[in-house]
């Protein structure tokens, strides 16, 4: 979340200066939706698709893990697209 946003501001006191608040506050937000967003779309996956498919599979999880990487790096990229390059967000 940090790429997205960028570098905190400069300020003479990094603590406790307002712009400071604030830069963090959009970090936790913003991280807190994208995080929601990747795991919702890998619950709903994980219930009503990938149960019935890997039951009894040594490397579901291995196969789990490869997913909701793909997911958080699909996620990720789109919204860096429609925040940066197409400026809708």
């Amino acid at each position: 979340m940090r790429i997205v946003l960028g570098a905190p501001p400069e300020s003479d006191d990094d603590k406790f200066s307002f712009a400071s608040m604030v830069y963090e506050w959009a970090l936790v937000q913003v991280g807190t939706i994208v995080g929601l967003i990747i795991a919702l779309i890998f619950i709903l996956l994980d219930v009503f698709y990938l149960n019935n498919k890997l039951h009894g599979n040594s490397k579901a999880t291995l196969f789990r893990f490869i997913l909701i990487t793909l997911i958080a790096i699909i996620v990720g990229c789109t919204h860096y697209i429609l925040e940066i390059v197409i400026n809708v967000i």
